[in-house]
């Protein structure tokens, strides 16, 4: 469990407001050094406040900017990972995000961001109710269209949504308490010293109150201005959080569980009609004719057949008649681009590309080898869109990751001006990386089109799983010298199915990288090194990726690179403290770099050498990334060898700030779980230019038995009490990965070397 304060319950958080003349002594402010907000009043009949991000003292006087500058070169050394990258291409058009209050109390904030199930509507509007002193269940935050103004600030990914949201979203929060504060002072003809805010009001000498909604049209402003004279409103000192770092309940937690929150074959489009596609019998194949149109036009309920370069679709009146329509077609395809790949070729092919290693002089080595299979994103929402197109316009709703990205991809699908497509972005019910891309989003316009009518277009199980995103296949091999007993170098080769990184975040590392040294590799190089590094002083350590041009399907699965790469490294480490004649917990304890990953590690292996029955053992691992740390350590009963299951796990987490508490535990367990998937049962079997999974009976995903019982996990206060959050979504998979291949090696005397670790075809494949 956390290791925090009281919970806060959603509606209730609890404010107690410090005169804003106060807070300038105490609070952080804004306005120091390269992370400079500027808040504005926007010219609107009520009070709106927007922010940007200046640099020192150059920022511009006035927020009008649309287009993205370059980032000042001398950034360059304080850009250590991927998510400070994407903060920098997000900056230029931070003065776009806004937020306003209604005159009934009611503070609105359109969130440039997905939530795809990890809680960042209500981190956000903790973040509101911290600054402008509201009740939680007063912001209301809504999911932004694609807004192509914001060029790379829409973009959801690699754990930054709250990192790049931190300080825009409480500077205006900041500014619209001040606003409203010195506005009521103004009125009652007090000094602004003499006025607090408080619950959603502002209260004056004697108990004189005002409410949010009774001054937001007083506070508003006629044009764009400066909110202060110096445009830097004092945040609170973290002191002074009340709501930030408590357990918060999520604020869609009750319409979830409910039935009444709204996904996108939820929503009421007229005249929207079912549709599903027959896709072909393998990865990228093509339709050549469709053999039996007039028979399925004929079927009841079938309204219109489309062909598009995916498959062919049956519009109908209900989902079972498309899905009657599309299974009773007869298709002749064409060939695909991976018809003659299978499982073991595509291993044998990475293993050959991963480049290996010249026998070293004069010193002892080891050397393992590691394969991981390719997983499926399987979100329980599948893959789908609803579309109108007509007029040569379009209007889109879909869940999305890169908005921006996938409105340009369906005007260009259907051949209109972007300006012709309106994309309205929808709540995810999961993702996992899946909703970066907008394979759904684009049939369904394209469908629209050709059957001239709106449609709402739904992918099966089955074709999410097989023509679907994939974690890609990696091969890796590590290579560790050492002599008197410590560590001369560290080298690790990874080989992988190349990733598919067409969804936006190519052009936002563009965007980020222009002025640094090696912005001119490709963007899967960039990622890979600014996602991938070792935590450990291991001597001379270098890293590698080969990517295998294979037209698969892939796509960012949760951790991305390091969720195989660290995970392979952790397994590494056990081998090399075992060859060193080291306990594994203290070899990764003097070999840790500082003492915030030692305390990490530390709170994980409290119990470690805890006594165990036979066939049962413990593992550890550790992960860094996007400045957070995690360790964990499970305890593993492997006595049926073949159906071992993680009894237990200890997991303790640093991310810096954490803005919610119960959020980051239940990414942490998300994390968790994903990792007793895939290191232990789940993966895809590509089968001549086909995965043969196509349902969670056949995905051999965790469930509710495969899961361990006692899990505990301690969020760990940062020792810097001004320290800014860190990545959290991406953060869980590699230790707990590691963890668990160490266990079973412990467990069954056998280290794994491909994983999952069972990996049978134990189903009856359905039809392709």
């Amino acid at each position: 469990m956390a290791e925090r304060a009281e919970p806060v319950e959603n509606a209730e958080p609890v404010t107690d407001a410090q005169p804003p003349g106060m807070r300038a002594e105490s609070g952080e402010s804004a306005g120091v050094g390269r992370r400079a907000l500027l808040a504005y009043l926007v010219a609107a009949p009520t009070l709106t406040v927007a922010v940007r991000l200046g640099i020192d003292a150059a920022a511009p006087a006035e927020a009008a900017a649309a287009t993205p500058a370059a980032p000042p070169a001398a950034l360059s050394e304080l850009l250590p990972d991927l998510g400070d990258v994407l903060n920098l291409a997000a900056l230029p058009t931070s003065h776009l995000l806004t937020l306003a209050i209604a005159e009934d109390g009611t503070v609105h904030f359109g969130l440039p961001r997905e939530e795809v199930g990890q809680g960042l509507t209500t981190a956000v509007a903790m973040l509101i109710a911290e600054e402008l002193e509201v009740p939680l269940g007063r912001v209301r935050i809504r999911i932004e269209d694609a807004r192509p103004e914001l060029l790379f600030n829409q973009l959801t990914g690699s754990s930054n949504s709250v990192r790049s949201l931190y300080r825009p979203v409480r500077t205006a929060a900041a500014a619209a308490r001040t606003r409203l504060a010195s506005t009521a002072a103004k009125e009652w003809g007090v000094a602004p010293s003499q006025v607090s805010a408080r619950e959603g009001a502002i209260v004056g000498p004697g108990g004189r109150t005002a409410t949010y909604g009774e001054l937001t049209r007083a506070a508003a402003t006629s044009r764009t201005e400066p909110a202060e004279a110096d445009a830097a409103p004092a945040l609170k000192a973290a002191a002074d959080h009340r709501v930030i770092g408590r357990p918060t309940g999520r604020i869609d937690a009750r319409a979830m569980v409910t039935g009444r929150q709204q996904y996108t074959l939820d929503l009421d489009v007229p005249g929207a009609k079912p549709a599903m596609v027959r896709r072909p019998p393998t990865v990228g194949g093509t339709v050549r004719e469709v053999l039996n149109a007039e028979a399925v036009r004929a079927m009841p309920g079938v309204l219109d057949l489309v062909v598009i370069p995916t498959g062919v679709a049956v519009v109908a009146e209900t989902f079972g008649q498309a899905l009657a329509g599309k299974e009773a077609l007869r298709v002749e395809w064409g060939a695909g681009p991976v018809d003659d790949l299978s499982h073991d070729g595509i291993r044998a092919r990475l293993r050959k590309a991963a480049p290996g290693f010249l026998p070293p002089l004069l010193t002892k080595h080891i050397e393992a080898e590691f394969d991981f299979a390719p997983v499926s994103h399987a979100p329980l929402e599948t893959n789908c869109a609803v579309a109108d197109v007509q007029g040569g316009r379009a209007t889109v709703w879909a869940p999305a990751q890169s908005p921006i990205a996938a409105r340009k991809a369906v005007a260009s699908a259907i051949g209109v001006p972007a300006s012709h497509v309106d994309f309205h972005v929808v709540q995810a019910g999961g993702s996992f990386g899946r909703r970066l891309f907008f394979d759904a989003a684009i049939e369904a316009a394209r469908v629209s089109k050709g059957a001239g009518r709106p449609i709402r277009l739904m992918w099966s199980r089955i074709d999410d799983m097989r023509h679907g995103r994939m974690r890609p296949p990696t091969h890796h091999k590590l290579r560790a010298t050492y002599a008197a007993g410590a560590l001369l170098s560290f080298e690790h080769r990874m080989a992988s199915v190349e990733t598919d990184v067409r969804h936006g975040i190519g052009d936002a590392i563009t965007a980020g990288l222009t002025e640094l040294p090696g912005g001119n590799e490709t963007f899967a190089q960039t990622m890979f090194r600014l996602s991938i590094s070792s935590p450990y002083r291991f001597g001379l350590t270098t890293q590698s990726l080969t990517e295998l041009p294979l037209k698969l399907h892939t796509g960012s699965w949760r951790s991305v690179y390091s969720g195989t790469a660290r995970a392979a490294e952790e397994m590494f480490v056990d081998e090399i403290a075992a060859r060193l004649g080291v306990d594994p917990v203290e070899f990764r304890r003097t070999h840790l770099k500082n003492a915030a990953q030692r305390a990490v590690l530390d709170k994980a292996a409290g119990e470690w050498g805890r006594e165990l029955p036979a066939g049962c053992a413990q593992g550890i691992g550790f992960h860094e990334e996007y400045r957070s740390r995690t360790a964990c350590l499970v305890e593993l009963d492997a006595r049926d060898p073949e159906a071992p299951r993680v009894l237990r796990a200890v997991i303790a987490v640093d991310v810096g700030k954490a803005v919610n508490p119960r959020g980051v535990e239940a990414q942490m367990l998300g994390g968790l779980t994903d990792a007793v998937s895939t290191a232990l049962r789940a993966g895809l079997h590509f089968d001549k230019g086909l995965p043969l999974e196509g349902s969670y009976s056949q995905f051999h995903y965790a469930r509710q038995k495969n899961s361990p019982t006692d899990v505990r996990i301690h969020v760990i206060e940062s020792a810097d009490a001004d320290a800014e959050p860190g990545g959290v979504g991406e953060l869980g998979v590699p230790a707990a990965t590691a963890a668990i291949g160490n266990a079973y090696a412990r467990a069954t005397g056998a280290r794994p070397r491909s994983f999952p670790v069972h990996f049978e075809v134990d189903f009856e494949p359905f039809p392709r």
